[in-house]
């Protein structure tokens, strides 16, 4: 990790970038995936798996026995840390419930709002050398809260045609039961279209490599709403004078492993805490499976050193970290500062592994600098909010005046009759 010290704020902008992303490309060789499966539907998506899983599906759909047989072949201690897990971010997600917003704006005018769950959703699970079963808790558990009517779930099969055990554990305790055997763009294409199997969805959850992403992204012209743009993972760690590096290196770590093209930032007013940070890091690393990995994130990695508190809360806020860890002594104080970031980590004791698994918060975030515009996924996520208003004759006689000055203003008789007509009957 490259070290810049007191970098001026001319300079930001580039040493802020985050690895490129080339989606016009990347688009260009997936759209004919989503053309294929919205033309040959189930035949496509086997023919898909065959090509980029080498697996022979012959059943799409997860049956009841492989849920049975994947429960007989979870550890009992990972199913207990996965109960955990679920009933944290249920609890989390279940107090997100908001009553319906009710308001006489004026005497006889009634407005009110209510959350309604969106009815078909698709959740995406990636599968490959990390099977990310603690997201099917993360994009799962939240649908079920809100009462999606429908929830599939698509992700990779291995060579064999199986899904992991515990990604079947993980949805059937939540209690999803449709799970399909389907991964990258065309599990995409296959929720945005539907197949002979595999309904048409109205939003899709879920991250993924940039096949994934560029597909969500070209899913949306098709009318399918999705949660939010997404980039490689990343973390950013401020740490001052009171921080151990050991920790320090942990969490730079945990978010470089995810991926070459990830990317991992400390801040820090100190210099030492730099350096024995970097020892740390060097030795932390030659201890990972994932070490190659990781390095290459490294590679592309930065540590700033940064004096003055206010400057490097401007250079925190700028970057909009998808994770931000506050290993700082007031990092209570600073928090209620913090204006752009995905989800926060309060103090030397919180890792964002915590986030990752099973504190409660959901770890589906925005990155690429997305959390200076985008929420992280929440209840809300998963539902459409309607507005309702009620208006009777006293109401209408107080508002109609009004409503047929400002119509006719913007020169919209109609709009101005709509009303003309209902307080002319008022008055037969």
């Amino acid at each position: 990790m490259k070290i810049y010290k007191n970098p001026d704020r001319s300079t930001w902008g580039e040493l802020l970038q985050r690895p490129a992303m080339r989606m016009e490309e990347i688009e260009k060789q997936v759209a004919p995936i989503l053309k294929t499966v919205a033309t040959d539907g189930d035949s496509a998506l086997r023919a898909f798996s065959r090509q980029f899983d080498g697996a022979e599906v012959d059943s799409i759909i997860v049956s009841e026995k492989e849920f049975e047989d994947a429960i007989q072949l979870v550890d009992s201690e990972l199913k207990a840390s996965i109960d955990i897990a679920i009933q944290n971010i249920t609890t989390f997600h279940a107090s997100q419930k908001t009553e319906t917003l009710q308001v006489e704006t004026m005497d006889g005018i009634n407005c009110w709002r209510k959350s309604v769950p969106i009815q078909k959703v698709g959740l995406y699970i990636p599968g490959g050398s990390a099977p990310l079963f603690s997201t099917v808790i993360m994009i799962g558990a939240p649908a079920i809260i809100a009462g999606c009517e429908e929830v599939c779930l698509c992700t990779p099969p291995n060579k064999e045609g199986n899904i992991h055990p515990a990604i079947l554990y993980t949805a059937y305790k939540i209690g999803i039961k449709n799970v399909f055997k389907v991964g990258g763009a065309q599990a995409i294409a296959a929720m945005t279209f539907g197949t002979e199997t595999i309904p048409a969805v109205s939003k899709i959850f879920g991250p993924g490599n940039q096949y994934v992403t560029a597909a969500k992204q070209l899913a949306t012209k098709e009318g399918v709403a999705i949660d939010m743009p997404a980039g490689p993972s990343e973390v950013l760690v401020w740490a001052d004078e009171t921080a151990q590096p050991e920790f320090i290196a942990a969490d730079l770590l945990s978010q470089a492993e995810h991926g070459p093209d990830s990317q991992v930032i400390l801040v820090s007013s100190s210099q030492e805490v730099i350096d024995n940070t970097m020892v740390e890091v060097e030795n932390q690393l030659k201890k990972l499976p994932r070490q190659e990995i990781a390095a290459k994130a490294l590679s592309h990695s930065r540590s700033f050193l940064i004096e003055d508190p206010k400057t490097a809360l401007d250079l925190v806020n700028e970057y909009a970290a998808e994770h931000l860890i506050l290993s700082l002594d007031n990092a209570d104080d600073i928090c209620n500062k913090i204006i752009n970031a995905g989800s926060v980590f309060v103090g030397h004791l919180t890792p964002e592994s915590a986030g990752d698994y099973a504190s409660g918060t959901n770890h589906t975030l925005p990155t690429y600098g997305y959390a200076k515009n985008y929420s992280g996924v929440s209840l809300d996520s998963y539902y459409r909010k309607i507005t309702f208003q009620k208006i009777n004759e006293t109401g209408l006689s107080a508002l109609g005046p009004h409503v047929e000055r400002m119509a006719e203003a913007e020169e919209l008789q109609a709009h101005k009759n709509a009303v003309t007509v209902r307080l002319n009957s008022l008055k037969k």
